[in-house]
């Protein structure tokens, strides 16, 4: 009889053992299968300003989004109403660094103004720095995406000499004194020009703004009516003096080479005001700048530095299909 019982008491242990089993292997397959939800990055991103009106920072914005949408980033943008505000970009890199995220990113306003700020977010936050568009005068950074503003600022050269003579007078409408793109573009194009940089009869600034570009490049035509060339270094700078060209109707009389590729720009360069522009690539600089954010936040391979890419465009060529796709960065993706 008691073995009987014992004989009893095994089945009834292995019925109850077999679907308890399969049960937890049900759990166990269950869980495995179920799609894991990805883990977030965050990212605060720093520009020089939010403007509407400029397609630049426009374009360079939605390859920001479209990279932080496909990576799963918590993309954050911060940015001054100003862009030559680099003391309300300094406030705003602290507060950044105040709320931890995994990557800041900057298109910093000075070539030296935030390096004190850079540094202390650095060695109390720990915190990585992708810088987009511009750079510093100290290596703090871990990565940076950019045009190469030099080689831009010698392709404006390398165009303008056929442009010009012995007797040419040259004026430069540039952006913000102590810009790192200000800086490096007219360092491009003054090497570009060799002996021709001694035309160069005064420098201008625009402080990133349509109207100070446009009264400041008539008010230089009035000092100077001699000049008959003009390099316009950004956005703001280039459709500025372009539009105080063609009121004044000094349309083919002087001549303007500028850079990036708005609409306004476009224009210009349709209406024969440009002769040329040269123009970068906004919409991949913005979205290889939060890829490589991800990239650092996620222990990967990255580059320390990515070339966005510049090009010069003419009239010529600027209704070619590399030109189209050139000019209009969303044909390339």
């Amino acid at each position: 009889p008691c073995h009987n019982k014992e004989n009893t008491m095994t089945k009834l242990r292995k019925l109850i053992f077999i679907p308890v089993l399969c049960i937890i292997i049900c759990i166990i397959f269950f869980l495995i299968s179920q799609p894991q939800k990805a883990e977030i990055i965050s990212v605060i991103y720093i520009p020089k300003i939010q403007d509407s009106s400029n397609d630049f920072w426009t374009t360079l914005m939605q390859g920001a989004q479209m990279a932080a949408s496909e990576y799963n980033i918590n993309l954050t943008i911060y940015a001054p109403d100003n862009e030559s505000d680099y003391e309300k970009q300094n406030e705003l890199l602290l507060k950044a660094a105040k709320e931890k995220p995994d990557v800041i990113a900057l298109s910093p306003i000075s070539n030296t103004e935030s390096n004190e700020t850079l540094e202390k977010i650095k060695s109390l936050y720990k915190i990585p720095i992708v810088l987009i568009d511009s750079t510093i005068s100290s290596n703090i950074q871990t990565a940076s995406v950019s045009s190469d503003n030099v080689e831009g600022g010698k392709q404006m050269g390398y165009y303008a000499l056929n442009l010009i003579d012995d007797s040419t007078k040259i004026a430069i409408v540039s952006h913000v004194p102590g810009a790192s793109t200000s800086i490096e573009r007219e360092k491009g194009f003054r090497k570009a020009l060799g002996k021709h940089q001694n035309q160069i009869v005064d420098v201008v600034y625009s402080y990133s703004d349509f109207t100070t570009a446009y009264n400041e490049t008539k008010a230089l035509l009035q000092r100077r009516p001699d000049i008959t060339l003009i390099a316009g270094l950004n956005e703001y700078s280039a459709v500025g003096a372009g539009r105080a060209i063609k009121d004044l109707g000094l349309t083919n009389k002087v001549k303007i080479i500028g850079f990036d590729n708005s609409i306004a720009a476009v224009n210009l360069l349709e209406e024969n005001v440009f002769c040329a522009i040269v123009i970068q690539k906004p919409f991949n600089m913005g979205y290889l700048g939060i890829e490589t954010a991800y990239k650092i936040a996620k222990g990967l391979k990255y580059d320390t530095y990515i070339d966005s890419g510049c090009e010069l465009i003419t009239l010529d060529d600027m209704y070619t299909d590399a030109g189209q796709k050139s000019l209009f960065s969303f044909l390339e993706q």
